[in-house]
Order: structure tokens, then C-alpha cells, then sequence
């Protein structure tokens, strides 16, 4: 659920046009919601109401009887309804092992190469400070 959620809704249509998907239907429309946001702060760790944040939501149900739901930050309806639909697929005995193949495996190999880029671009701006002691007494 993590590469889904992270993948872009284009990069996840695309993988599952090349599965044969079978019949399905909403359970719940793609909808537009608010979750409030925890943080802790102090040395016990007390919580704290950071603010609100957009989420999306939806609920689908494979003609087979396997039900998948998809969560999404910000406002992407489409992005939670594919989710959804994956998560219903991974669950089918039928679909599981062609989703994880050809949708999920790619998408997390694309997620761990733009992930290493980003890693690679921030170490190469570190800055190594070090103290000299000088000689003066």
C-alpha cells in the first residue's frame, strides 16, 4: 500500500492497463475528507494537534467478493479509487500474484530508484563543519 500511495494515480493506471481486470464496482465514491494530524512534543512525549491535512478515500468490490480500500493525502479522488481497486486485485486468488507482478513490483522499483536520487542530490550538498584549535594561548 506504501508504493501505491507514493506512485502517481498516471503511473498506476498505466501498470494496470496491462491487466485483465474483472468486472468491479464502487462500494464507496471517491471522496474528499480532513484527518487531523498528531505530533508529541516534550521529553514525555505529550501529544499535541498539529493541524489538518486533505485526504482522499474509496472502497471497491470485485465481482468475486473481495472488497479493497484506498487512502490518498491531498485530493486526488482517481489516485484512491486505483488503490482501492489494487487492493481488491492483491486479494484475489485469481489477480494477486499479476498485480503484484506487473503493477506493484515496477512501481516500487521506480519508488526506490527516485528515492536513491534524492538521497544521492542531498548528500551531495553536505557540509562537514569542524573546529580548529588555534595556537594562541
Amino acid at each position: 500500500m506504501a508504493v501505491l500511495a507514493h506512485a502517481e494515480a498516471g503511473e498506476i493506471a498505466a501498470r494496470l492497463r496491462t491487466v485483465a481486470l474483472p468486472v468491479h464496482q464502487d462500494l464507496r465514491e471517491p471522496e474528499n475528507g480532513l484527518v487531523m494530524l498528531r505530533g508529541r512534543v516534550g521529553g514525555d512525549g505529550a501529544p499535541f494537534n498539529l493541524g489538518e491535512a486533505t485526504v482522499s478515500r474509496a472502497a471497491v468490490r470485485l465481482a468475486s467478493g473481495e472488497v479493497g480500500f484506498g487512502y490518498t493525502l491531498g485530493r486526488n479522488s482517481e489516485k484512491a479509487r486505483l488503490i482501492a481497486l489494487c487492493d481488491a486485485l492483491v486479494q484475489s486468488r485469481d489477480f494477486g500474484v499479476a498485480v503484484e507482478r506487473d503493477v506493484i513490483a515496477p512501481l516500487r522499483e521506480q519508488l526506490m530508484v527516485r528515492r536513491k536520487q534524492q538521497a544521492e542530490e542531498t548528500a551531495a550538498t553536505k557540509v562537514d563543519f569542524y573546529t580548529m584549535v588555534r595556537g594562541e594561548g
